[in-house]
C-alpha cells in the first residue's frame, strides 16, 4: 500500500489495519469457518459479511454484524455480555456499559422478530434456534 504525504495518523492507521485484516483473513483455515450459518430464518454469510431475513438482506453495521455472529453461532445456548463484548467488540466490558443492549435492541428491529433474541435476566442472551 501507498500513502502519499501529508498523511493523517487515523488514514493510516485505517490502511494498517485493513492490511493486518487481509492478512489474518488469508491465512485463516477455511474448513475452520463454515461458508453460511443458519438458525431460525436467518442466515449468515461470514465471509462476505452478509445477513438474510428469509430472502431479504439484512442491512447490519459491523458492530451488529460481529455480535449476531456471535449469538448465532452459539444458538441455543445463552451468550454472557462479557463474552459478546469479547469476541465482538474486542474489549472487556466496562462497568455501567449499556452498548450491547442498544446493539441487540437494534438487531431485533431490523430482524422483524424481537422473540428470535431473547435476553436473559442476569446471564445474558440467547438467540432461539428453530
Amino acid at each position: 500500500d501507498y500513502v502519499p504525504k501529508p498523511c493523517q495518523p487515523r488514514e493510516l492507521l485505517a490502511r494498517i489495519n485493513a492490511i493486518l485484516r487481509r492478512a489474518q483473513q488469508s491465512g485463516e483455515n477455511p474448513a475452520s469457518n463454515a461458508s453460511s450459518i443458519t438458525a431460525s430464518n436467518v442466515t449468515l454469510y461470514p465471509a462476505k459479511r452478509q445477513a438474510e431475513v428469509g430472502d431479504k438482506p439484512l442491512e447490519l453495521t459491523s458492530t451488529e454484524f460481529n455480535l449476531l455472529e456471535v449469538l448465532m453461532r452459539h444458538a441455543g445456548q445463552v451468550v454472557s455480555k462479557d463474552t459478546l463484548s469479547e469476541e465482538a467488540l474486542d474489549r472487556k466490558l466496562a462497568k455501567f456499559d449499556r452498548s450491547i443492549d442498544v446493539h441487540i435492541s437494534s438487531i431485533r428491529h431490523k430482524l422483524g422478530d424481537a422473540s428470535l433474541i431473547q435476553t436473559v435476566r442476569g446471564l445474558g442472551y440467547l438467540f432461539v434456534k428453530n
